[in-house]
C-alpha cells in the first residue's frame, strides 16, 4: 500500500515539475499546459472522496491492483498522445485511477497493523506528504537532463509492477460486497465530485485568469461552493455516506482536519518558494535545485520512524511534539522572510535542513491524533475526509500561493517604481547606463520585486504556523499511544 501510495504522489509531482519539458517536446502552449495540469489535479482529489467506499466494495486487494494497473497503462500511453485533448483525456483518467491510491493506505493501517506498530504505518503514509513530494524536482531533472523526457510518464512502471506484487502477497483477500451498490450515494457521488473538481480547477486557473476579474472563476466558484454545501447536507442524512461528518463530534479529529489543512499549506510553502526564488532571480533549473529537495527526502526516511517511536512512548505527549514542529516551521519562514536577491541555493541548505526534523514532528501527530481510538470499521470515512482534505488543501496552497505572490510581486514591483520615478538622480541619468537604457534597472527591479514577494510569502506561511500553535492547547486533548489504553475524554 505505501508503494502504490508512493507511485500516486510521483506520477502527480514528477510530470508537475516536468511539465515545460512535456509541454516542449509535445508542442503544447502555456494555456493548455496549465488546463492539462488543473484538470489532472481535479480528477485526483476529487477521486479521493469516493475511492474508500469502492474499496470497501470491491476489496482492498482487487480495488487497488486495479487502480495501479490502470495508472501504469495510462501512464505508458501519455507520450503516444495524438494531441493536447487526447493526453488531457488520458491524464484526467489518470488522475482519477491515482486518487483511489492513497487512502487504500490508511484503511490498510488501521484494518490489518497491530497497536504497537501502527504509528510506523502512519509514519509510511507521512512519507506521501513529505518524503514524495520532495523527490518530484529531482526525478524530474534527472529524466529531462539525462534520459528521455518520456521516462517522466514511464518512471512508474517498475513500482507498480513491484506493488502490485507485493499486495498480491501481502493483503488477504476479503469477500466483495457488490450488494452496497444497489444502496449507492448517488445524489452524494453527483454533487460532490463536480463540486471538489470544480473548486480545485478554480484555484489553480485563479492567477492565470485573473482571479474573480475573470466569468470562468466566478461560475466555477459559485457552483463549486454551492454543490459542496449540498454535498455536505446529503452526507449528514444520508445512511451509507461517503463523509461521516459526526467524526468532527472528536475534538482530535476536528484538530487533526484544521491543522492538516495548515499543516499541507505550510510544507507546500516551504518546498516552492526557495525553488521560484532561484529560478527567477539566478535562472536555476530544476536540476541545479534539485539538492535542496534531495537534503529533505533522504534524511525522512530516518527521521519519520525515529519520530513515530518517539510518539509511541507512553510518557511522550503528542501536542508538544506537534507544538514542537510548528515552531520549527515558523522558525523556518521567519528566517526565510529575511531573503535577499544574493541568495542563492546555499543560503537555502540551512533551513532546509530544519525540515528534516519540523515535518515528521508536524505531520505524525496530526495522523496520530485523527486516527487513534478510531474503530476499523470507521477507517474508510477517515481516510475519505483526511485525504480529499489533503489534497484539496494542497491545491490551496498553490493557487493562494501563486495569486498572493503574483499580487505582491506587482504591487512592490509598483512601489519601487514610484520611489525611483520621485528621485532626481533618474531624470538626470545618473541610474540609467546611455548604452544599455533601461533594460537593467527593469532587471533589478523585477528581482527586488520577486525577492519582496517571496518575503511576503514566508510571513504569511510564518502566520500559518504560528495560528497551528495556537490551536494545540485549545482543542486536543491528551491521547496515548496506539498500543495503550486511552484516557477517557481522548477524542
Amino acid at each position: 500500500m505505501l508503494l502504490a501510495s508512493l507511485l500516486a504522489i510521483l506520477n502527480e509531482q514528477v510530470t508537475a515539475a516536468a511539465m515545460a519539458d512535456i509541454r516542449g517536446a509535445l508542442s503544447i502552449g502555456h494555456d493548455d499546459g496549465s488546463w492539462l495540469t488543473a484538470l489532472f489535479e481535479a480528477a485526483n482529489v476529487a477521486t479521493m472522496v469516493f475511492a474508500p467506499w469502492f474499496g470497501v466494495t470491491f476489496t482492498l486487494k482487487r480495488f487497488t491492483i486495479g487502480a495501479v494497473l490502470a495508472t501504469l497503462m495510462l501512464g505508458v500511453l501519455c507520450p503516444f498522445a495524438p494531441g493536447v485533448a487526447a493526453l488531457t483525456v488520458l491524464r484526467v483518467m489518470q488522475g482519477i485511477a491515482g486518487g483511489c491510491l492513497p487512502p487504500m493506505l490508511i484503511i490498510a493501517a488501521l484494518r490489518y497493523l497491530p497497536p504497537k506498530a501502527k504509528l510506523y504505518g502512519l509514519a509510511g503514509y507521512a512519507m506521501t506528504a513529505t518524503f514524495g513530494p520532495a523527490l518530484g524536482t529531482p526525478l524530474a531533472a534527472l529524466w529531462t537532463e539525462f534520459a528521455d523526457w518520456r521516462m517522466v510518464f514511464w518512471q512508474i512502471v517498475p513500482l507498480g509492477i513491484a506493488c502490485c506484487a507485493a499486495i498480491g502477497y501481502g493483503l488477504p483477500a476479503d469477500t466483495p460486497k457488490p450488494e452496497r451498490l444497489r444502496a449507492f450515494n448517488w445524489s452524494g457521488f453527483l454533487t460532490g465530485f463536480p463540486a471538489v473538481a470544480m473548486l480545485v480547477v478554480a484555484l489553480l486557473q485563479a492567477d492565470r485568469l485573473d482571479g474573480f476579474e475573470s466569468a470562468t472563476i466566478r461560475a466555477l466558484t459559485a457552483g463549486g461552493l454551492t454543490l459542496l454545501a449540498a454535498f455536505l447536507v446529503n452526507e449528514w442524512f444520508h445512511p451509507l455516506p461517503f463523509f461521516r461528518l459526526q467524526l468532527l463530534a472528536r475534538r482530535n479529529f476536528t484538530h487533526g482536519l484544521l491543522t492538516l489543512a495548515g499543516a499541507v499549506m505550510l510544507l507546500t510553502a516551504v518546498a516552492s518558494i526557495p525553488g521560484h526564488h532561484l529560478a527567477g532571480v539566478h535562472g536555476y533549473r530544476p536540476l541545479q535545485t534539485a539538492p535542496l529537495s534531495l537534503l529533505v527526502a533522504v534524511p525522512l526516511l530516518l527521521s519519520l520512524p525515529l519520530t513515530a517511536a518517539l510518539l509511541n512512548l507512553r510518557w511522550v505527549d503528542s501536542r508538544w511534539v506537534l507544538a514542537t514542529g510548528c515552531l520549527l516551521m515558523a522558525l523556518t519562514c521567519v528566517a526565510g522572510s529575511r531573503i535577499t536577491t544574493e541568495w542563492i541555493r546555499d543560503d537555502f541548505y540551512w533551513l532546509q535542513s530544519i525540515q528534516i526534523v519540523a515535518q515528521p514532528m508536524l505531520i505524525l501527530p496530526i495522523l496520530m491524533g485523527v486516527t487513534t481510538g478510531l474503530p476499523p470499521a470507521e477507517g474508510p470515512f477517515a481516510s475519505a475526509m483526511f485525504n480529499s482534505l489533503k489534497t484539496f488543501s494542497a491545491a490551496l496552497a498553490t493557487g493562494l500561493l501563486e495569486t498572493w505572490g503574483t499580487a505582491r510581486e506587482h504591487l512592490h514591483s509598483s512601489r519601487l517604481v514610484d520611489q525611483l520615478g520621485n528621485r532626481a538622480q533618474l531624470s538626470a541619468g545618473a541610474v540609467v547606463d546611455n548604452t544599455t537604457g533601461l533594460a537593467p534597472l527593469a532587471h533589478r527591479l523585477h528581482e527586488q520585486a520577486l525577492v519582496l514577494a517571496s518575503a511576503d510569502l514566508y510571513r504569511l506561511a510564518a502566520g500559518v504556523a504560528f495560528a497551528l500553535l495556537l490551536l494545540v492547547p485549545l482543542l486536543p486533548v491528551r491521547i496515548a499511544p496506539p498500543w495503550a489504553p486511552q484516557p477517557p475524554s481522548s477524542h
